[in-house]
């Protein structure tokens, strides 16, 4: 059971439920703001939130075994020892663990997208967008040709964690889309994104030697730390950006409790020279999205 816990990766869990508080809060405090009723519906946050840790268990599931196959994971590599990589779980067990978390996610997904919306296109389109996350999972470092390792990764994780599962969750709170979702949409995609850059730049030495070209191999090292900060300051001011908008009261700036902790980050993050000193930073930044994603949304809720 170790092995498998330790293969679910258990600390990226809250960076993927993140876009789904943040989509259900926003839903709430529309309704009451826009509609003087409550549009959140407890069964649609429950099984929101189970489908998207059962895809990132998937997408978890599928790296280990990608990167096992394409070599990536090696004596070399940084971090916590891989569960195929170390023999503790072999291929063909893996293989079917994957197949059982994909199909757990399609059926999770299908239900809450049934009982969000019924039958309708909607229901279809979003159908469709379930079927692409579970593709999304698998395919960053798994099978042929996986994007992860051409470099899109990042787009990825900037759409499903951002946009995606923040737009969609609260469409399917309230059956209606707002533009004014899409700036916390980007701002926690960004951020998001900014943990994905963190994993990479941490291992930039053997991922380039495995030929797994990320964005952070493709610009080197100190343009990585740049862009890095544009990642987790266009998050935060997506944010400000957002409650300096649309904000009726004080609560919507709870989040700048979290400020400083991303300045630490940062900081850190240019004073490190060597890159598998930055293993500690990739959990500060995941869990300082998470604390962010908690705080503004009881910012939204309180409203």
């Amino acid at each position: 059971m170790k092995h498998w816990l330790q293969a679910f990766r258990l600390r990226t869990l809250p960076l993927a439920v993140s876009s789904i508080l943040v989509g259900s809060a926003l839903a709430t405090n529309w309704g009451w703001v826009s509609c003087f009723v409550d549009l959140f519906r407890p069964v649609i946050l429950v099984l929101a939130l189970l489908t998207a840790i059962l895809l990132q268990i998937l997408s978890n599931l599928a790296n280990d075994l990608g990167d096992h196959q394409h070599g990536t994971d090696n004596a070399d590599r940084v971090g916590p020892q891989r569960a195929v990589q170390s023999g503790a779980i072999s291929s063909a067990v893996m293989w079917r663990a994957m197949a059982i978390c994909g199909s757990l996610a399609f059926v999770s997904g299908c239900a809450l997208i049934t009982v969000a919306l019924g039958l309708s296109l909607t229901t279809l389109a979003f159908l469709f967008l379930g079927l692409a996350a579970i593709g999304a999972a698998v395919k960053y470092t798994f099978g042929s040709n996986p994007y992860g390792y051409a470099g899109f990764g990042d787009v990825s994780v900037f759409l499903f964690f951002g946009i995606v599962g923040v737009c969609g969750t609260f469409y399917l709170h309230t059956s209606h889309f707002e533009p004014m979702v899409l700036l916390p949409a980007v701002g926690f995609g960004l951020l998001s994104a900014g943990v994905l850059n963190v994993n990479n730049m941490r291992d930039i030495i053997n991922d380039e030697a495995s030929g797994k070209r990320t964005l952070v191999v493709r610009m080197g090292g100190m343009r990585a730390k740049r862009y890095h900060a544009a990642l987790v300051l266009g998050g935060l001011a997506s944010l400000v950006i957002f409650s300096s908008s649309y904000g009726h009261g004080w609560t919507f700036w709870l989040f700048l409790v979290a400020l400083p902790g991303f300045g630490i980050h940062l900081k850190r993050v240019f004073s490190t020279t060597e890159p598998r000193m930055l293993d500690p930073q990739l959990k500060v930044l995941a869990m300082g999205t998470f604390f962010t994603a908690i705080l503004f949304s009881l910012g939204l809720i309180l409203a």
